[in-house]
C-alpha cells in the first residue's frame, strides 16, 4: 500500500488518480474530508500531528511526503522529522519526499534551512528515498483566476522575466515512478518545466486557451507585495519575489531530470492553461 499525504492538492490528487490506475493500494490522506478515487481509502490527518498519521500508515509500505508550502509545522509546534520516525516505526520502507529547488539556490532562509534538515533527516533514517525539488508551480496561475473571470486582466510583477515553471502532473508523475520504480531509490531530482515562460507569456497562454483577450498588467513590487501578503506570511511574499524578480542562473536553468525519469519532455505551461482553462472563465 502507498500513503499520499496532500493528497487532494495539485500534485496530490493526479498521483493518488496515477497510483490508483496502476492498481496500487492507496491511501489518500487530506486535512479535510474529501472526494477520492473509487478503490482509493480517504483517511483525514494533519500533518502537524504525527501521531495521527497511525491508521493512514498501517500496512503500508510507501509514503508520499508533501507538506506545506511555508512549513508552518514548526510554527505549530511539530517536529517534521517526526513524519519520518512515524513512517518507519509503521513499516513504511520506502519514503518519496517534495522538497524545493531553493534549498540549493537559496540555502540561508528559514524555510529552506528546515527543508533541507528534513532531507538530512529522510537520507539518515536507514529507509528507501527520494527527494524532488521542484521550483515554481505552473498552477500558480491559478492566483490570477479571479481577475481574468471578472475584468479578462492578468496583474503581475515581473512581466517580463521568465522561469521555466512546472506543471504539477508532471511532478506527481516522477513522484509516482519513484515510489514504484527501485532504480530511483537514492535519487534527488531538480524539477523544472520545458523552457522559460514570463507572466506575460502565461497570460497569452491563457489567452489562448480562453479563445478571447486577456490583458497584462504589471504590478509595482510594492503593489505586488501587498496582493500577496492578505495570503501569506510577508517573509514567504518578500522571498517568492526575489525569485520571481532575480532568479539566479540555477534558477533559470531547465532541468533534464523529468525527461530522464519520465522519457518525455516536461510540458509546457500552455499544455497546463489549456487543461485548466474551466478555472478562467
Amino acid at each position: 500500500m502507498i500513503v499520499v499525504t496532500g493528497a487532494t492538492g495539485n500534485i496530490g490528487r493526479p498521483l493518488t488518480q496515477a497510483l490508483a490506475e496502476t492498481g496500487q493500494q492507496v491511501t489518500a490522506v487530506s486535512r479535510h474530508t474529501a472526494e477520492v478515487p473509487n478503490g482509493v481509502r480517504h483517511v483525514v490527518a494533519d500533518l502537524a500531528e504525527p501521531a495521527g498519521l497511525k491508521p493512514a500508515l498501517a500496512g503500508a509500505e510507501a509514503l508520499f511526503l508533501l507538506l506545506s508550502g511555508d512549513f508552518d509545522l514548526h510554527a505549530a509546534g511539530a517536529d517534521p522529522a517526526d513524519l519520518i520516525a512515524e513512517a518507519a516505526a509503521s513499516g513504511v520502507r520506502r519514503v518519496v519526499m517534495l522538497s524545493t529547488l531553493g534549498v540549493v539556490t537559496r540555502p540561508f532562509g528559514r524555510t529552506r534551512i528546515a527543508m533541507r534538515a528534513l532531507e538530512d533527516t529522510l537520507r539518515e533514517s536507514g529507509l528507501e528515498w527520494s527527494v524532488l525539488r521542484p521550483g515554481g508551480f505552473a498552477s500558480n496561475a491559478l492566483w490570477w483566476a479571479e481577475s481574468v473571470r471578472a475584468q479578462q486582466v492578468v496583474a503581475a510583477p515581473f512581466g517580463d522575466v521568465g522561469v521555466p515553471i512546472i506543471d504539477p502532473a508532471d511532478i506527481a508523475a516522477v513522484a509516482a515512478a519513484c515510489l514504484l520504480d527501485d532504480q530511483h531509490i537514492g535519487g534527488v531530482y531538480e524539477l523544472t518545466g520545458p523552457e522559460l515562460i514570463t507572466p506575460r507569456g502565461q497570460t497569452e497562454a491563457i489567452a489562448t486557451a480562453l479563445g478571447s483577450p486577456v490583458r497584462f498588467h504589471e504590478l509595482t513590487r510594492d503593489e505586488a507585495r501587498t496582493a500577496m501578503t492578505r495570503n501569506m506570511r510577508a517573509e514567504l511574499a518578500d522571498d517568492t519575489l526575489d525569485i520571481l524578480g532575480s532568479p539566479t542562473p540555477a534558477e533559470l536553468r531547465v532541468s533534464p531530470d523529468v525527461q530522464r525519469i519520465l522519457g518525455r519532455a516536461p510540458r509546457p505551461f500552455a499544455d497546463w492553461a489549456t487543461r485548466n482553462e474551466a478555472a478562467f472563465r
